[in-house]
């Protein structure tokens, strides 16, 4: 009995190795895309990556022909979700400020520039590949609201507030 429990437990290990193998790249940019962190130096990011893979392990046998990478993603989405509702609070409705280290013209200060909200459903929509009514069902949303955070992420991304107008320098006359 020892002996088939223990050789149930390495498959698990080499089937969730092997999974982990295959996607923890593409999830590790997902991750680095949701926090808005610059992909060389991105703990939160890696710690999103580490609890969602922790609970895709942890229920790896309950899959029963359900794609891993979905339910990965689908903890990965749930978890920064969560995480922002506790640091912006209603899932980020307020744009946040730009951090110091995110400033720049890359694309980490593009994706930092909208709310955490749009930063999921766009990584979900446009990166992912997740059709809007997957995306409404995880996020809880109707699918009409999820197409107007898209809309309007992608009109955040494409045209970029301009900044404040040049200050004009009185001309006195000699």
């Amino acid at each position: 009995m020892r002996e088939r429990r223990a050789f149930q437990n390495a498959r698990r290990a080499r089937e969730f190795e092997a999974f982990v193998a295959g996607a923890a790249g593409r999830l590790l940019h997902a991750a680095t895309l949701l926090t808005a962190e610059p992909p060389n130096a991105n703990p939160r990011a890696r710690r999103l990556l580490t609890l969602a893979l922790a609970h895709t392990y942890a229920s790896w046998d309950r899959l029963r022909g359900e794609d891993p990478y979905d339910r990965a993603r689908q903890q990965l989405a749930v978890r920064f979700a969560r995480g922002a509702w506790h640091q912006y609070g209603a899932l980020g409705r307020s744009r946040p400020a730009p951090s110091p280290s995110v400033s720049g013209s890359g694309s980490v200060a593009v994706l930092a520039r909208l709310t955490p909200q749009e930063r999921l459903v766009l990584v979900l929509r446009m990166y992912e590949g997740v059709a809007e009514e997957q995306t409404a069902a995880l996020l809880g949303l109707p699918v009409e609201r999820v197409r107007a955070i898209c809309a309007r992420a992608m009109t955040t991304l494409l045209h970029p507030p301009r900044g404040p107008a040049p200050i004009m320098a009185k001309v006195v006359p000699s």
